[in-house]
């Protein structure tokens, strides 16, 4: 499963006007999500791993690992492992930051090796890369992940030698959209 990084500054900004950009600590930080990517990065948790040990919604799984871009260039791009630090909390579960931008082949193969649900948080113009390191993927997906979409969940099942895609619908906060991609 492949997810975008939750809500981040807008890019025209030039970081003197709101929403800005928070860490976990409430540092203002132009590299952090906003307060509603904060939202929807809790809200996550629940999606995934809802309380009780009751199953996520359909076509969703709990993950049993949990991946995100490193935070480069010296704590850059800290939003893809914010995204998912609530659920990997929930879970007990280490965020595997191994991986960073330009190195989605290497993180392809390694997760299409692992058994078991596998999570991915990552910046949405790189994700195809992970996508096209997956090898035969049926339906194709989308060429790109769109620009104003953070309420999409791609997921890709193991299909013989290729994978199943289909696309789940996040609808966890006012706005979010049920069409797909």
């Amino acid at each position: 499963m492949i997810i975008r990084h939750a809500e981040k500054p807008r890019e025209k900004d030039d970081g003197k006007k709101p929403p800005f950009g928070v860490t976990e600590d409430g540092e203002r930080n132009e590299h952090a999500l906003v307060v509603r990517g904060w939202q929807r990065a809790g809200a996550l948790a629940g999606l995934f791993a809802p309380d009780g040990g009751a199953p996520p919604r359909p076509g969703l799984r709990r993950p049993s690992a949990v991946y995100a871009a490193d935070g480069h260039d010296g704590g850059k791009g800290l939003r893809p492992a914010e995204t998912v630090a609530p659920l990997a909390a929930k879970l007990g579960l280490r965020v595997d930051v191994t991986y960073g931008q330009g190195d989605e082949a290497a993180l392809a193969r390694e997760v299409a090796g692992r058994h078991g649900a596998t999570l991915v948080s990552w910046e949405h113009h790189r994700i195809t890369r992970i996508v096209k390191g997956l090898g035969t993927v049926r339906p194709a997906p989308p060429d790109a992940w769109p620009d104003d979409r953070f309420d999409l969940v791609w997921v890709f099942t193991r299909e013989g030698r290729g994978w199943r895609f289909r696309q789940v619908p996040q609808l966890l906060l006012a706005g979010d959209r049920s069409d797909p991609a």
